[in-house]
């Protein structure tokens, strides 16, 4: 595949909506440029980073598809040109539960490429956000989408067949970034854990996991210490802000969907898990949690690859924030297609 370069994309604090200010009182949370939070509950995201229509990029074609009205629910389905059928990958975008769409460019990017890469269909969705929605609002719709997925395969509706068709429901894997990989790894529990044959005929092969945003009470090092690229897309206290605005009201950075590793979570050894596989980058300040997390998977005999991207930071894939991105993305592009092919 032609690789084409991606644009970087920076934050700009300065860029934020002015309007409405007077209407919704105080600001109670903000993220420079990203996301604003008034005191009566009135939520703004400025437009900072731009969307990209569907269309057929490198012989991929996308398709943006309703799974429920109800809840906006919906996904942006990437199928590259093979001629055998493929596997299936379900993908959550990050932003700390709070901002991100299907619909971004650079994950439009980023994903169309992977699925040309990887030979595999890609199902990338725009879930719920905090904190009008908090979680486990982004897991339950994580669920469902696995359910319509289901659904699809047994009904076999004609207006989804040119994706179906394509399918190789016995191959699935759930991945994400950061809250994406959170999430990610929440419906992975959920969907595998308790019960595998739930969800058939899909089969659950393994997870990715890039950059997983968890957390907890106590600081790492890395947290603390991590130094940070130029233009990073995640600091320590916007690391606290997403937890504020996404946790449940009153919950701290110990409860089990930020901390899985916290005195009271499910442990490890009793979840039932496929195959994981963990990206991490070394200037991001989730280092020493990630690597905290592969290390308690594999003492709970579970099977894990661990992957290190030098010299980058949170997001590089997506942001390409870094004179290391391009080269590093073709690497993890390489490690991914190689998890979802053995």
């Amino acid at each position: 595949m032609r690789s084409k370069r991606m644009a970087a994309i920076s934050f700009n604090p300065r860029l934020n909506v002015q309007g409405g200010r007077k209407n919704h009182g105080v600001v109670v949370e903000e993220i420079a440029g990203l996301i604003r939070v008034y005191g009566d509950g009135h939520v703004e995201r400025p437009p900072i980073i731009p969307s990209a229509p569907c269309m057929v990029t490198n012989g991929v074609v996308s398709k943006d598809v309703a799974i429920e009205k109800f809840t906006n629910l919906w996904t942006r389905i990437y199928v590259p040109s093979y001629s055998s059928k493929m596997p299936l990958l379900v993908y959550f975008h990050g932003g700390g539960f709070c901002v991100g769409s299907a619909s971004w460019r650079c994950y439009h990017e980023f994903l169309a490429a992977l699925a040309s890469k990887a030979g595999c269909i890609v199902l990338s969705l725009n879930y719920r956000l905090a904190p009008e929605n908090r979680l486990p609002a982004a897991y339950d719709d994580g669920i469902n989408t696995l359910m319509w997925v289901k659904q699809e395969a047994r009904n076999g509706a004609n207006e989804h067949k040119w994706w179906l068709n394509q399918c190789r429901f016995s191959s699935l894997f759930l991945a994400g970034d950061s809250a994406g990989a959170n999430i990610a790894y929440d419906v992975a529990i959920r969907s595998y854990g308790i019960s595998g044959s739930s969800i058939k005929p899909l089969i659950l092969k393994g997870i990715i996991l890039i950059q997983p945003f968890f957390g907890g009470e106590e600081r790492t090092i890395s947290e603390m210490h991590a130094t940070q690229p130029a233009n990073s897309a995640l600091s320590l206290s916007v690391f606290d802000t997403y937890w504020r605005l996404s946790l449940p009201l009153g919950a701290d950075r110990d409860h089990p969907w930020c901390n899985p590793l916290a005195e009271g979570a499910t442990t490890l050894r009793e979840l039932k898990l496929p195959a994981a596989m963990v990206c991490i980058s070394e200037k991001d300040i989730l280092k020493d949690r990630n690597l905290e997390f592969c290390n308690a998977l594999a003492s709970a005999g579970k099977w894990v690859e661990t992957r290190m991207y030098e010299g980058v930071g949170h997001a590089f894939q997506i942001l390409h924030n870094s004179q290391f991105s391009q080269i590093r993305t073709q690497e993890m592009m390489s490690h991914l297609k190689a998890f979802i092919k053995q």
